[in-house]
Order: C-alpha cells, then sequence, then structure tokens
C-alpha cells in the first residue's frame, strides 16, 4: 500500500478526562512512515442543529453566552446528542428548549466535523421549517444565559461579513441552507 494510504497503528490509548459532555485522551501511534508520536484527542458523542425559517423567511438563532470566549456569540439552536439518540431527536427538543419554536418540517442539511485536528464531534444540520410557537416557554438549562434573535439571510450574511461573533456550526450551516432561503 502506497504511504499516505495506510493508516497509523494506535499503540497506546490512555483516557485523562471523563466529562459529562466531552472526554480526553491522549493516543500514542505509529505512522505508516514507522515514525511515532502522541496525539490528544477529544472525544464527543456529537451535536445536532437547527437552522430554523419562520413563514416571513426570518431565520431564529440564539445569542448565546459561552465562557470558553467570554462573551455572547450567535448560533443557530443546538444540542449533543445523547446516548441512544437520533440527531433529530436532538434538534427537535433543542430549538423547542432554546427558542420557544416548534417545526413540523425538517430537512437533513448535511453532517460534518466540528474540529477534526483534535475533536471526532461531528455535527447533524438540519432546516427546519413550519415552525410554529410550542406551548411551553423557551426553557433554559440552569447553565445556559440564551436570547432569541431574528434575521433575514440577508441580515446575517451582513452581520457575518461586519464580524459579528458566530460560531464554525452555524456558519456551515448557514452555508449548507443558504440555497434554500429566499
Amino acid at each position: 500500500m502506497p504511504l499516505g494510504r495506510e493508516l497509523p497503528q494506535l499503540l497506546k490509548q490512555r483516557l485523562f478526562y471523563k466529562g459529562r459532555k466531552f472526554n480526553f485522551e491522549v493516543n500514542r501511534l505509529r505512522l505508516p512512515n514507522k515514525a511515532e508520536g502522541e496525539w490528544e484527542c477529544i472525544r464527543h458523542p456529537g451535536g445536532a442543529l437547527a437552522v430554523p425559517v419562520t413563514a416571513e423567511g426570518k431565520l431564529i438563532l440564539v445569542r448565546q453566552y459561552r465562557f470558553a470566549v467570554q462573551g455572547r456569540i450567535l448560533e443557530f439552536p443546538a444540542g449533543t446528542v445523547e446516548a441512544n439518540e437520533d440527531p433529530l431527536e436532538t434538534v427537535q427538543r433543542e430549538i423547542e428548549e432554546e427558542t420557544g419554536y416548534r417545526a413540523e418540517k425538517w430537512e437533513k442539511l448535511g453532517e460534518f466535523f466540528l474540529a477534526p485536528g483534535y475533536s471526532d464531534e461531528i455535527i447533524y444540520a438540519f432546516l427546519a421549517r413550519e415552525l410554529s410557537k410550542s406551548d411551553k416557554p423557551p426553557a433554559q438549562d440552569d447553565d445556559e444565559d440564551i436570547e432569541t434573535v431574528f434575521f433575514t439571510p440577508d441580515e446575517l450574511e451582513k452581520a457575518i461579513s461586519e464580524g459579528a461573533p458566530i460560531d464554525a456550526k452555524s456558519l456551515s450551516s448557514f452555508l449548507l441552507a443558504r440555497p434554500f432561503l429566499v
């Protein structure tokens, strides 16, 4: 097999941290060229994200405080896929909890790795349409600080181009959804 097609050999795997949302491990590998090294990896169960579109063509996002960046950023509603949960179930729960809306029509936009240089987290992105207000008001988790905001696709593009803080999963999902947004 030519160099570059053979996979590295796992020599040792060490779990350094087991958390409620992810695990952190260090792996010793032997590369096809026989060099050895250690690679850190965050193991994550994955996330699901909705790009919600109202009947008026507005996108529903949340402005959420994120400790890691010490500020509020724009994001589409999303959440971690729980054990034995289908990503569509995850996102249906999260959109209602975070925004107070439900969607009748769901289309899968795609899936992508979030940061494959150090994590195996995959994001499952869905387009959510035919929205209605939920009977229940948004029910944020105790550790969330969320505000619901509305943008037209053009307003969101302008905000992005002007440097509004937005996360990569939302940027990627907006790009996947853009052809479906009038």
